[in-house]
């Protein structure tokens, strides 16, 4: 099993939730994150004043897959999630990690069976 962490613009989102659903990946947790990477922020003027925003708004959606489904998993989201043909700077992150167990609460079940 992996945990796939996707952390993309908030306007891709129902884009990406789409590409999942046609992916048949309905199983998902969402958050509204901050956070900034090579954009390093940038630069609104507000009445006539101007400053630096620091971090930028994203989306981290995170996905609990068997190991069979991550393939379909990433593509639907780098898919859905990339500005134009080849993407821009601040079009998001994908990060695959190995997911060791998970327990179904209401059964007790563990591992593949409790996704």
């Amino acid at each position: 099993m992996k945990m796939v962490v996707a952390i993309i613009q908030p306007v891709k989102f129902e884009a990406v939730k789409e590409a999942l659903a046609k992916a048949e990946i309905y199983r998902m947790t969402v958050s509204d994150v901050q956070g900034y990477g090579r954009q390093k922020g940038h630069t609104e003027t507000y009445r006539g004043h101007e400053y630096t925003v620091n971090l930028l708004h994203k989306v981290k959606v995170e996905i609990a897959v068997e190991d069979g489904d991550v393939g379909k998993t990433v593509s639907a989201i780098v898919e859905a999630a990339r500005t134009g043909k080849e993407g821009k700077i601040g079009d998001g992150k994908l990060f695959i990690l190995p997911l060791e167990d998970v327990v179904r609460i209401r059964t007790g079940e563990h591992g593949p069976e409790a996704l």
